[in-house]
């Protein structure tokens, strides 16, 4: 992330990305590599990963491509929290780790911001052409709060992100959810003009009909205001790979 940093212009507001990580270094080489790729170089701060006790070889694989490797106690919130903490930029990126962000996503984010968003994430496209996973990819660009999810990855700034009050620790699932509907609330929230690519594994494992028909049911028990725990318990039965 050295080149990175040296040629950043430094009147530009900085982006941190923040990855949370647990067992996968199969998918860290992936992301990190499009990140190196597709960033324009002159906006990024910094590549902070952040980890939750991995027993593989993901913390190596990360910090042998230049990213900043935290650690922390296992549970995105917890994760994604420190991470916000830990980072310096203005810009606070947070990406899925088997979710790819497009060319230019730096500069997509930056002109976002510099055009009064305090916040928003990219549209989806699956890597599965599946008609179903098309639909709902298709969905991504309707500015809605039932239409967003943490696949889309999610831009806020810093100051916004601590007003808001950081990711619930109480949800072990749903976490992305929750926060983005306390966005819509206080901050203006826009769509990106482009896609970020994400893994489609979980459907090709359990069933793109049945796993639909799942997280629609977590999005009904939130909406009729089930409990984190109820969430996670539901979760575990059904959608845990």
């Amino acid at each position: 992330m050295e080149a990175l940093q040296n040629s950043m212009k430094k009147t530009d507001p900085q982006i941190s990305i923040i990855i949370p990580v647990l067992n996968e270094e199969e998918y860290i080489k992936k992301v990190v590599k499009a990140i190196q790729n597709n960033a324009t170089t002159r906006n990024i701060k910094e590549l902070l990963v952040i980890d939750g006790g991995s027993t593989d070889n993901t913390v190596n694989e990360a910090k042998s491509l230049g990213a900043t490797v935290i650690s922390s106690e296992r549970g995105r919130a917890k994760q994604m929290n420190l991470g916000a903490k830990m980072a310096t930029g203005e810009i606070l990126y947070f990406l899925h780790v088997d979710t790819l962000p497009p060319q230019g996503f730096d500069d997509h984010i930056l002109n976002g911001y510099l055009n009064g968003y305090e916040a928003g994430c990219f549209r989806l496209q699956f890597d599965s052409k599946h008609p179903v996973l098309r639909f709902f990819a298709w969905c991504t660009r309707i500015n809605h709060t039932v239409c967003r999810g943490g696949d889309q990855s999610l831009y806020i700034s810093k100051i916004v992100f601590h007003k808001i009050g950081e990711f619930n620790t109480a949800y072990t699932i749903y976490e992305d959810n929750e926060f983005i509907g306390r966005i819509y609330k206080l901050a203006n929230f826009t769509i990106l003009p482009n896609t970020v690519k994400t893994s489609a594994r979980r459907y090709q494992k359990k069933g793109v009909f049945t796993l639909q028909y799942h997280f629609g049911i977590v999005h009904l028990k939130h909406y009729l205001g089930a409990k984190p725990a109820t969430l996670y318990h539901y979760y575990k039965q059904h959608i845990a790979i």
